[in-house]
């Protein structure tokens, strides 16, 4: 399998017609400005007086202090495909760092630059052009949009499904498309953000039960007489790990609730056929609505979901990110058929993204690296130091991986981690290379040995 080649095979550095900024020193910071790094985004959410621009300018000031401190290390603009080697841009001293390991994209089976994806993204641009120009129910809808959305629903052994231009919106528009005030979900605690916004949009009831504790979600369950959602993941985006489906499916026909599994991070990899979690679980038939993204494992773009052809039917009319969204682009249309066309015929990618996960796992787990419960790709580095998180995340940046630091709100408080997703493009001295990087800086601030 090809992946695009940078300058060099180890991380570099390309100063040509930069600028160089001042560093910035994130403990004098921390001096200077005490209480600075200890405030986070929550702390802007709600403000006092009757501006809606009131916290603009508080939140600048708090901004101005912290980006260089560590927040520059989101948003770092590549300078490349997402491949097991990337250029990034350092934002903070206006270089261009070349080569770096990449640990933070997500393209599991590193489809997304594969030269059949680019050719027919190419051929599908010379008939379509460059986006739809319509939402689906309208104009937006080409030929190639109703070719995908019935090879998902073979791929995934469902009557029909449905194609949303984002994960997130197909997590919205399915879940208050489909209930109502008055009706209950419940979730998992750890749901992803788009999960609970559908939650909130619907106006039902909601509720969460503690993570993959069935006996939880049994008592919320309890004493409630109308219609019950309830939602679980394949594999949680921040832990790695996975439901106990046989469990909550036997929760659910308990008490007569549907039961909705969010695969963005499981399909196309889990299973023997690579459905995902359900299908790698034997539980497959019990799930009553497939939900996944496209971005993840076939390294494009946009959602779906995917069931009965009555359930399709109904959200078609009500699931309203899909309906007042422009449609996804049909030239991203065509790449996604491309890779899940090779994804289905290559399971081969599967093994190889196993043994990347299993060899990662070991030479994380030989340097004593925490890496909480994860049994999937993604495998979190539990620092668990929110205060130093962000030094850690600049000091492997410097030293040539790529990687994403991870800290509260987006997780809870101490529980501060690098996320780490692992390819099966991924070579074996890649992952020794970032591997033994990443030890190394953690090491000086001893997290593991």
């Amino acid at each position: 399998m090809s992946e695009p080649k940078s300058e060099t095979s180890t991380a570099s550095i390309d100063t040509e017609a930069r600028t160089t900024a001042p560093r910035v020193d994130i403990d004098e910071v921390a001096q200077t400005q005490p209480g600075a790094l200890e405030y986070d985004y929550t702390n802007f959410y709600f403000g006092a007086g009757e501006d809606a621009f009131a916290l603009l300018e508080p939140f600048d000031d708090w901004w101005r202090q912290v980006k260089p401190a560590g927040y520059y290390l989101y948003e770092l603009p590549l300078h490349s495909a997402p491949g097991t080697r990337v250029d990034v841009e350092d934002t903070k001293t206006g270089e261009i760092r070349r080569g770096l390991v990449n640990f933070a994209s997500y393209n599991y089976l590193g489809l997304s630059y594969r030269p059949e994806v680019k050719e027919a993204i190419k051929e599908a641009a010379d008939v379509y052009g460059g986006g739809s120009s319509g939402s689906p129910i309208l104009s937006g809808t080409t030929a190639l949009h109703m070719q995908f959305a019935q090879e998902v629903a073979d791929f995934k052994g469902q009557e029909a499904a449905m194609v949303f231009p984002t994960g997130y919106s197909a997590n919205v528009g399915t879940i208050a498309g489909l209930m109502r005030s008055g009706d209950l979900i419940v979730a998992d605690q750890y749901a992803h953000a788009s999960i609970v916004d559908g939650m909130i949009l619907s106006k039902a009831k909601s509720r969460f039960f503690r993570h993959n504790r069935p006996d939880d979600l049994d008592r919320k369950l309890a004493g409630f007489d109308g219609k019950k959602l309830v939602i679980v993941e394949g594999v949680y985006s921040m832990d790695g790990d996975t439901p106990p489906l046989a469990e909550i499916v036997a929760v659910c026909r308990k008490h007569g609730a549907r039961l909705m599994i969010d695969e963005a991070h499981s399909a196309f990899v889990f299973g023997e056929t690579g459905k995902g979690v359900a299908e790698h679980q034997g539980l497959d038939d019990e799930i009553d609505i497939h939900l996944g993204t496209f971005s993840k494992s076939l390294g494009g773009q946009g959602g779906y979901i995917a069931g009965s052809e009555q359930l399709i039917n109904y959200l078609r009319g009500f699931s309203r990110s899909r309906f007042f969204s422009c449609a996804l682009s049909p030239v991203v249309v065509a790449g996604l058929r491309k890779a899940l066309e090779i994804a289905t015929d290559e399971p081969e990618l599967r093994k190889k993204l196993w043994d990347n996960v299993a060899y990662m796992q070991k030479l994380l787990g030989d340097a004593g690296v925490p890496m909480g419960d994860s049994t999937s790709q993604v495998i979190p580095i539990m620092v668990r130091d929110d205060a130093r998180i962000f030094s850690m995340g600049e000091e492997i940046f410097r030293e040539g991986v790529f990687i994403n630091p991870v800290k509260y709100p987006a997780v809870g408080k101490h529980k501060s981690r690098f996320r780490m997703s692992i390819s099966a493009a991924h070579s074996n001295e890649e992952l020794e290379e970032g591997a033994d990087k990443i030890i190394t800086v953690l090491r000086r601030y001893g997290i593991c040995q």
